[in-house]
């Protein structure tokens, strides 16, 4: 690799317009079935890169903010209530 840059590989694409990448690249990217790659157009080609998973629950300040969209089916009271024994057994233990 030179510059950021695969010389020497190139991508195919199929009929139904998906790209093959040929293994040696994808064994050094690191490349799954099922990863996720987001298209950037850019002046003269396309980016590729992978879409970074965010955590759809973050800690902001202290509390706990959703982002994102919500999981179908989620049961939160759930997730809530796991939260906040956590958070009671962290005080307990702090005593």
């Amino acid at each position: 690799m030179a510059n950021g840059k695969v010389y020497g590989m190139t991508l195919k694409m199929d009929k139904s317009g998906r790209l093959v990448f040929p293994k040696r690249l994808r064994e050094r990217l690191g490349l799954k079935p099922d990863m996720e790659l987001e298209a950037v157009e850019e002046a003269g080609g396309i980016l590729l890169r992978l879409v970074e998973q965010q955590p759809t629950m973050v800690q902001v300040g202290g509390l706990w903010v959703h982002q994102g969209t919500p999981v179908p089916h989620a049961n939160w009271g759930r997730v809530l209530d796991n939260v906040r024994e956590e958070r009671i057994q962290s005080v307990l233990r702090a005593k």
